[in-house]
Formats: structure tokens, sequence, C-alpha cells
């Protein structure tokens, strides 16, 4: 997949291309690029996808936090696992929002972008206030001579696969529904910081981990198994995200993995983890041997689920 910033390196080419923010890059988006694809093979030209770097509102409203389930380094990377051609990366800008559907079909996906055939996500609408619906997209292209197709409808089982979904799930702890959803284990990548190393003295050492995206989603409140990712190797971990009511720490947020079978000073290393499957809820205990005693069931639960 080349990823295009400069569009002059498309002059002269004729794209079958799709269009959208694409976050997660999850089984729904999966359906569509595969039928794009098979598009493109079939008028043998090639595929790509046009996305946002940025999400559109968050640049329209500053004040706006969007919670994602992609970086944009790792949409790049599913994006490129689909095995399509082109990567069309274009800044969404308060200019670009103000263009009606009917000019921004004109002046930048014919103009700009090269745009032979135009692909539409089934439900999918844009240009300002996204007034306009298909059969408007269908004139305003054949005007410029882009021929705009409407995708498949797509649903996995009787649930429509979308990302507000999976953010829904994730929020609920639910982290296998979403993984099947996406396609893969929801992850979180971050950077390994100093903490209050009371794991430690409970004999749960654990690694607090400062998540990299900023507007990425954490899933909910609970105790996690988790594989994890860390200096090359793949760990089973315990994951844990709260507030620890039981050491009474306030409504500080924490995200802490004790890492099975492993020891040494990682302070400071970048760490990845992918949720595997909700353990429980989160319990404030009446003493700390009630919580130890509990964490040592917890860690033999996370070692079957991970075993398997």
């Amino acid at each position: 997949m080349i990823v295009v910033r400069d569009t002059e390196i498309l002059k002269g080419k004729r794209l079958v291309a799709t269009i959208g923010f694409f976050d997660g890059v999850h089984l729904g988006h999966c359906f569509l690029i595969h039928e794009l694809k098979q598009v493109a093979e079939a008028a043998g030209l090639p595929s790509a996808v046009i996305t946002f770097p940025e999400h559109p509102r968050a640049v329209l409203h500053s004040d706006y936090q969007p919670k994602l389930l992609n970086s944009f380094e790792e949409k790049l990377k599913h994006l490129d696992s689909t095995g399509i051609d082109y990567c069309i990366v274009l800044d969404f800008t308060p200019e670009l929002s103000r263009l009606s559907a009917k000019e921004f079909i004109m002046s930048v996906l014919a103009n700009q972008l090269q745009v032979g055939t135009l692909l539409i996500g089934y439900d999918h609408r844009f240009g300002h206030n996204r007034e306009d619906g298909f059969e408007q997209y269908v004139a305003y292209g054949e005007a410029c001579g882009i021929r705009v197709i409407k995708a498949s409808q797509y649903s996995e089982g009787e649930a429509a696969v979308s990302s507000s979904e999976i953010r829904r799930l994730l929020t609920e702890c639910k982290v296998e529904e979403a993984a099947r959803l996406l396609g893969y284990p929801y992850q979180l990548k971050g950077r390994i910081v100093s903490g209050y190393k009371v794991g430690r003295k409970l004999g749960f050492p654990t690694a607090n981990i400062q998540v990299d995206e900023p507007f990425k989603i954490i899933p909910g409140i609970g105790v996690y198994a988790v594989r994890v990712y860390l200096n090359g190797l793949r760990y089973k971990g315990m994951l844990y995200i709260g507030n620890r009511p039981t050491l009474d720490n306030g409504d500080n947020i924490t995200l802490e993995v004790n890492i099975l079978n492993f020891s040494g000073d990682i302070y400071n290393n970048e760490i990845t983890v992918q949720f595997i499957n909700h353990v429980r809820g989160d319990i404030k205990f009446n003493s700390l041997d009630e919580l130890i005693a509990q964490l040592e069931r917890d860690r033999e639960t996370v070692d079957k689920i991970l075993t398997h």
C-alpha cells in the first residue's frame, strides 16, 4: 500500500476509491474494502481508500474529545493489511468542511484525487451538513466523469457493525464481542511509568501504563486477561483499570498490568496490551488480605484463559 499525502503523484491515474474515517478498520470496513478491490480488479484500475488523519469533528470543534479505536498509525497498519493499492491521506480542514457534496466530488475527488469510480458505503453521507443522498452523488459524478456506486450492506449476525457499537462494547467491558466485530483484539500502546508501587508490596508488581494516544478509548473498569508485548516478547498479563477502591486512592483511574512469570526493571519501556477477556468488575474489599486472595484467584483465571 502506498500512502499518499502529496496528490501530485496521482496525476494521470484513474482510481477506484472509497472515502471515510475508518476508525477501527472493523469487519464492516473490511467488507467494503473487499468490494472496492473487486470493483477495481474488474475495471483494471488501482484501489484507493481516502481517509483523514484527524477526526473531522475534532478539527471543527477544538473542545471535542473523540473516542478512537485506532491511533492514525494503527489505522494505516490495518488498512495496509487489506491489500489496497493506495491510502490517500486528506487533511480535513474547516475549508473542506464547507464544501457541498457536489463541490467535493467535482473539485476534490475528480480534479485533485483522480477518482474514476467512487464506491460509497451503504449508509455513508458526506458534504456540508450531509444534505445530499446517493441519487445526488450519482448525478454529480456523471457531470464530471465519476461513476458512483453504492456498496452492499454488511451485518455480522443480527447486529450492524459500526465503530460506535464497538466503542459501546468496550466501555461495557465486552472486549471479546468487540474483538469479534473488529476482527482482532482491541489494544492499547503506551509507556511504563512510575506508580505507587503498592502492587509490589502485595506480591503483585504491576507496570503502570501511560497510553500514547490520548484519544483512544479505555475499556470499562475491571480486571482483564491481556496479552502483553514487551521488548519483542509476548507474555500473559492481568490488567486492572480502575481507581483502587480498597486502597482509597480517590478518583484517579489507573491502567496497570501484572505480567505473569516476569521480573525486571521495565520503567520507560514501550508496552502493548491486547484485551482478550474481561475477568471481573472492580470490588472494594474489607481488607488487604481479601484483596490478595482475590488477586491470587484472578491470576489463576487469567493464566487458564491465556493458555488456551
